[in-house]
């Protein structure tokens, strides 16, 4: 049996920039254990499992290389470009995708702008988990806890791009990602972030859509803004325009395909 496949840089505006993921385009739907070999053997942050619906609309499920999530931008983005690119939706239709976090929407804006739309996440203050500042390296604002995730404010731009986590202490903090962030301090942006996983086998993840459905909500409150421009300051980088509206947050992102194939199996 042959499956497309495809991989896509996602938030990127160049080749090899983003964060690349992979779109399986599946004619019927496979059993998690497979799906999670695949995204092993993939390796990427995300592999994106798609199954279409005789409505139009498709089946979306997302796998990092050791568990599946509930819920994943990037690789949501990726899956919209596919489809689009090989026409299974038609260029002007909004593409449906039914998934573990609802009904969530992908449309081309001006441009090669992809908005998704997606459900804001909410966050509010815990104490700073034992160890988490220790394993970051750098000194805590403040910690606040947002579904799946925790977002961990630091004083500066600078202490965001300079961090080197001890990835083996931060593996011990109950959660599924750390986001660390800080307001922007030159250029266009207005916030700048990482995000670390590796309790989900993700060290490093280059640019997090889902991550950024908790910092709009948070940074749109403390600067007045609803529309934000946001950096990912990984080594890879990545750019997200945001938008508020209600209590749904609106990702904004490039794609660029940059291999295509098929799995022989």
């Amino acid at each position: 049996m042959k499956i497309p496949l495809v991989t896509v840089d996602a938030f990127a505006d160049a080749p090899f920039s983003g964060n690349p993921a992979a779109v399986c385009l599946l004619a019927e739907a496979r059993d998690v254990a497979w799906m999670q070999i695949v995204a092993r053997e993939m390796n990427l942050s995300e592999t994106a499992f798609l199954v279409p619906r005789p409505d139009g609309s498709f089946d979306l499920r997302w796998f990092t290389p050791a568990v599946e999530v509930a819920l994943c931008g990037h690789a949501t983005l990726a899956s919209s470009h596919a489809l689009w690119e090989r026409g299974l939706v038609a260029p002007d239709e909004t593409a449906r995708f039914h998934t573990k976090s609802g009904l969530l929407t992908a449309r081309r804006a001006e441009g090669d702008l992809i908005e998704l739309d997606f459900p804001a996440r909410p966050s509010s203050p815990i104490a700073t988990p034992p160890g988490l500042a220790e394993a970051l390296g750098e000194a805590v604002l403040q910690v606040r806890e947002s579904a799946d995730d925790e977002l961990v404010e630091v004083a500066s731009e600078a202490a965001v791009r300079r961090m080197a986590p001890d990835f083996a202490r931060l593996r011990d903090v109950p959660v599924r990602g750390v986001m660390v962030t800080a307001r922007a301090e030159s250029g266009p942006f207005d916030i700048v972030s990482r995000f670390f996983a590796p309790r989900v086998g993700i060290a490093e993840d280059p640019v997090t859509g889902s991550a950024h459905c908790c910092l709009a909500p948070f940074w749109g409150e403390r600067l007045g803004k609803t529309d934000l421009y946001a950096y990912q300051a990984s080594a890879r980088g990545g750019a997200l325009r945001l938008r508020l509206a209600g209590d749904r947050v609106i990702l904004g992102g490039k794609a660029i395909t940059v291999l295509e194939g098929e799995l022989r199996v």
